[in-house]
């Protein structure tokens, strides 16, 4: 079994996949409600603890390195970092493995997702995996968007297939 995560100090995607890459769970865990740093990091352990697997490995998007006009302020930054820090080690002590970090642009591009320039990433995402991904069901609102934990459930299953992928490259 493989685990990729979306983490987010709103909303953390949680993919498994078993053996034959087919979906296992597939869910998010929705923060934002939550004020403090330290309860949302206790809602998303308490949900991660529920999960019965012994995975083979864990794969969690990187999270973002550096600054891009108009997107994240330091601040932001810094407590994604270290929320993404914090969840690591939650699956690492839940697990006893060793996180592997993604870069979302890899873990796209090694599952075939192709973001044209200019595109949002998310939009494509979700589209590709409307299209392709059956197991991940996507809610809709009245007007017909996705429902914003459809996305980071959509980028959870990226990452996880992309971990699933590595490992299937390694035992060749």
């Amino acid at each position: 079994m493989i685990i990729g995560l979306d983490i987010s100090t709103s909303i953390t995607g949680v993919t498994v996949l078993k053996e034959d890459g087919d979906i296992d769970y597939n869910f998010a865990i929705d923060t934002r409600k939550y004020k403090n740093f330290f309860t949302k990091v206790e809602v998303v352990k308490n949900r991660l603890e529920k999960l019965i697997i012994e995975p083979e490995a864990i794969f969690i998007e990187q999270s973002l390195q550096s600054f891009r006009s108009g997107f994240s302020s330091a601040k932001t930054l810094s407590t994604l970092s270290r929320f993404n820090g914090i969840v690591s080690w939650i699956c690492y002590e839940r697990w006893n493995i060793e996180p592997q970090y993604i870069a979302a642009t890899s873990a796209r591009k090694q599952c075939g997702i192709k973001v044209p320039k200019g595109k949002k990433a998310k939009e494509i995402v979700i589209n590709y995996i409307v299209d392709n991904v059956p197991d991940v069901s996507i809610e809709y609102t009245k007007h017909g968007n996705p429902k914003p934990h459809c996305f980071d459930k959509a980028d959870s299953w990226v990452v996880a297939r992309a971990g699933w992928l590595q490992c299937q490259k390694q035992r060749k």
